[in-house]
């Protein structure tokens, strides 16, 4: 009777202290949109009307009584949060600074919801700044669809950061973060952030959109055009049927979590089909200088789409379109804007880049907010790898500048961890090098520790696994685990979670005339796997391979590598013992192949220049 009693306590116990996910469901979902919508656009007062349709359906656990939406432009006002975050951030981004404060009423950006329903009914709504906060007459049950109807009115800005009329290249419109968006609700709530100009995050669904604009601009972006022959300008044979001097362009894309558009009255617009591949649109001004390097971009986006295929998994989608817009590049689902005046090499750069996008982000669609490495990280180093195959070079180390500008910060004392919010990092400088450098080391580096082999292999597992899903750190982590049979969470804990480096040094080598011990030290607060590669003096080579306890297990090791016993994180020396005495030892090497992020790597490597028995570095 006790037993029983004391059980029925216990348990009540339990419900009432611990958080309610304890006890959520473990199954993975994700929201679904569908955007049916309609503008029409006064391009000479660089303005619009527009009409949406939003089928939204719950497929979280939770009944949802307020949804929020994106109000992008807003951001483009004077006294915005954008405005005073870009003006009091110790290192500003130029393209912005104080530009948004200087703007007119003429060039601000703005949406005004004009109307909203929800399955016919009206709803409350208030506009925050960027985020339109939304309360509900009744709440979205679990499983359930329903249908938002929204008007609204919106002035593009003058082009200062992505979005906007007029860049400094001359394109008219560069249509970017441009109709209310519905943020996304996840397993961790709402994420309804004011926009300051950094990443985005969105529901997976399809587009439906229709653009009338004056008949003489060209338009390129996000989906298929659905009616080619009609709007002409190279993607059909008609020469366009305008209504009243205007054209609607047709666009429809399927499966994806956001839409950008461009449009400028002189683009040039040319295709190449990708063999097993997406039809690729180039749209861009001519200019002389720069024509022959677009004329040769083409061939170039086709062949770095095929390797990145063939290396991270096939693009997806039907086409991808490089267009000349924006404030120097950004990736968009089956498209980008870049700046277009670059030499052959920039320009061939920031497409590969903005490409690479279309897997890490576009395809496997991260809060890159939350966790920017996972997006411009691993694009870096997708593009990094594809940029070595269209120009080898054979003279710098791949990822090498990756490396260099990680151990610079590091060693600056102005990092701020990997899992730092975008928003929120001190500096620009330590956002940029976070996200992208440390993101690409960090995958970089993991092959010295699982194998490149079993790295390469799951980085096509956690494409086919993750696409059109919504990955976080931990899915990406656990797929390289089963991939390689190692554990992994340390790597993750202490490379995302802390600012804390790895140094490991050759402090001592004592030999006794037969055999020779050598003291490693763990100076840096991080454990890593080590490769030691001893060289003797007549020319032959031993490679050892010391693992981590806790990684319980060890990558794959090259033939005539020799496995040594685990090292302890908490022990911080470790003694290598070496069969040959000391003299007959030209030199000793701690990661020789120069893969891990050692940031002091001048005590990794010692020279036995004679026959003494005994080395000390300190």
């Amino acid at each position: 009777m006790f037993r029983i009693l004391y059980s029925g306590i216990l348990s009540a116990l339990l419900l009432s202290v611990l958080p309610n996910d304890a006890f959520a469901s473990k199954t993975y979902w994700q929201q679904e949109a569908t955007y049916n919508m309609k503008i029409d656009v006064n391009a000479e007062k660089h303005q619009y009307t527009g009409y949406q349709e939003l089928i939204y359906t719950n497929n979280s656990e939770d009944a949802l009584d307020k949804v929020f939406y994106h109000l992008y432009f807003n951001a483009f006002q004077p006294g915005s949060m954008m405005d005073v975050r870009s003006r009091t951030i110790e290192d500003p981004d130029p393209r912005v600074g104080d530009r948004i404060a200087a703007l007119t009423p003429e060039e601000e950006g703005w949406i005004r919801v004009n109307s909203l329903k929800m399955n016919g009914k009206k709803v409350s709504y208030e506009i925050v700044g960027t985020i339109l906060e939304v309360t509900l007459p009744t709440a979205i049950a679990p499983g359930k669809k329903v249908t938002f109807e929204m008007t609204w009115d919106a002035q593009v800005p003058l082009q200062i950061r992505r979005s906007g009329w007029n860049n400094k290249e001359g394109i008219e419109l560069s249509m970017a973060q441009w109709y209310p968006k519905m943020c996304e609700y996840d397993y961790m709530g709402w994420h309804s952030n004011p926009y300051v100009g950094r990443e985005f995050y969105g529901i997976w669904g399809d587009f439906n959109v229709d653009i009338t604009i004056d008949q003489n601009y060209v338009l390129g972006g996000t989906g298929v055009v659905q009616n080619p022959d009609e709007v002409g300008h190279g993607y059909g044979e008609g020469e366009g049927k305008p209504k009243n001097g205007k054209l609607t362009w047709k666009f429809k894309a399927e499966n994806v979590h956001d839409f950008v558009w461009a449009a400028d009255p002189d683009y040039v617009h040319k295709k190449l089909q990708v063999p097993n591949g997406p039809m690729m649109h180039f749209l861009y001004q001519p200019n002389p200088e720069f024509d022959e390097n677009w004329e040769k971009l083409p061939e170039m986006a086709a062949k770095a789409f095929t390797f990145m295929s063939e290396n991270f998994g096939k693009y997806p989608y039907p086409q991808y379109s490089v267009i000349q817009g924006g404030d120097g590049g950004m990736e968009y689902p089956m498209a980008t804007l870049i700046t277009g005046h670059r030499n052959l090499r920039s320009l061939v750069s920031v497409t590969v880049h903005e490409g690479a996008h279309s897997w890490y982000h576009g395809v496997l669609g991260t809060n890159e907010a939350l966790y920017e490495w996972m997006d411009e990280g691993f694009t870096s180093y997708a593009s990094s790898m594809t940029m070595n195959e269209l120009f080898p070079d054979p003279m710098r180390k791949l990822h090498s500048y990756a490396y260099q500008g990680y151990i610079g910060l590091a060693r600056d004392g102005q990092e701020n961890p990997l899992s730092t919010h975008a928003d929120h990092y001190s500096t620009n400088y330590a956002y940029g090098v976070a996200a992208y450098s440390k993101g690409q080391v960090l995958l970089a580096q993991l092959g010295a520790v699982i194998g490149h082999e079993a790295r390469d292999r799951g980085l096509k597992r956690y494409f086919e696994e993750w696409k059109f899903k919504h990955p976080a750190p931990n899915d990406f982590k656990r797929v390289m685990e089963k991939e390689s049979g190692i554990e992994l969470d340390w790597y993750f804990e202490y490379f995302v979670n802390s600012t804390r480096t790895i140094d490991y040094s050759i402090n001592e080598v004592r030999s006794d005339g037969k055999t020779t011990d050598v003291m490693l030290v763990r100076e840096g607060e991080m454990p890593m796997p080590l490769d030691v590669k001893v060289t003797y003096k007549d020319g032959s080579e031993q490679l050892y391979n010391i693992p981590l306890r806790i990684m319980r297990g060890n990558k794959v090791l090259s033939e005539g590598t020799t496995l040594l016993e685990d090292w302890p994180w908490t022990h911080p020396t470790y003694t290598l013992s070496i069969d040959r005495p000391a003299d007959e030892i030209e030199s000793i090497e701690i990661d020789p192949e120069k893969e891990m992020a050692d940031v002091e790597r001048s005590n990794n490597a010692v020279e036995l220049t004679d026959s003494s028995s005994y080395y000390l570095r300190r």
